[in-house]
């Protein structure tokens, strides 16, 4: 891929430590939901376990609250790496990726490498709120000063009922940054296409990414669009026709 580097670090595996809990050996397919920009696997809290068969993971990316000691990578590529590193292990059964608006272009970049690897490939990719990889980088962040990062926090963690106390934002700032670091330098002109359908999901509401911003996707693979009512992370919320769509997707390679 184009902004990968080697990496001599050895990649950290097992459930405690890029995912919070033992996946089920009965689960018939997993879905591995990664966090958004500055979040950590907690921001998937309201998501179900598991759903027909089907066995929502959140996936705990370094830097993050049980792995803040853990070094984040400097790019999109040797964080995928390190990621399939981690999870390969639970890939026996049919997989897909969730990722919404920054986590998208990891998920997009780890069913790639997966594919290049010549290993299990993925059932499906599920985009929300992002643009295309050859589209990029984007998004008001991007142009953001520490200052302003630290307003965006705030807002976020008082819009999730929560008080965003100093030591909380300086925490989550840190590792906002270094995501949107990553996030600029993940530049793919030609992206390759992933063989598996791609599921891309805009929200009505959305002022970060409008929907009609996302229409490059098919470039990077098959692509079927859902359109669902609401703001840019109501996604946090498990909403209805979101956990829906997953689940018919996860039986569908169409």
């Amino acid at each position: 891929m184009t902004d990968f580097k080697p990496n001599a670090r050895r990649a950290a595996t097992g459930h405690g430590v890029w995912l919070q809990r033992t996946p089920s050996p009965t689960a018939a397919r997993r879905v591995f939901c990664v966090p958004h920009a500055g979040f950590g696997a907690g921001v998937f809290g309201n998501w179900p376990e598991q759903r027909h068969g089907i066995e929502f993971l959140p996936v705990e990316l370094p830097g993050r609250l049980s792995r803040f000691a853990d070094p984040m990578p400097t790019t999109f590529g040797e964080l995928a790496r390190d990621m399939i590193a981690g999870l390969e292990r639970y890939l026996d059964v049919p997989f897909a990726f969730f990722g919404h608006c920054w986590s998208a272009l990891l998920a997009y970049e780890v069913t790639a490498q997966l594919q290049e690897r010549g290993g299990p490939t993925a059932t499906r990719l599920y985009v929300s709120s992002q643009q295309a990889p050859q589209d990029g980088p984007a998004g008001r962040m991007l142009g953001m000063d520490d200052t302003q990062l630290a307003m965006e926090l705030e807002s976020t963690i008082r819009a999730q009922g929560n008080k965003p106390y100093p030591e909380l934002v300086s925490i989550y700032l840190d590792m906002l940054r270094a995501d949107v670091e990553i996030s600029r330098r993940y530049v793919v002109p030609e992206p390759p296409r992933v063989s598996c359908p791609i599921t891309a999901i805009g929200w009505t509401d959305d002022c970060e990414v409008p929907p009609d911003q996302m229409g490059g996707w098919p470039v990077c693979g098959d692509t079927a669009f859902k359109l669902f009512a609401g703001p840019h992370d109501r996604f946090i919320d498990a909403p209805p026709e979101l956990v829906k769509t997953l689940c018919v997707g996860m039986y569908d390679r169409g």
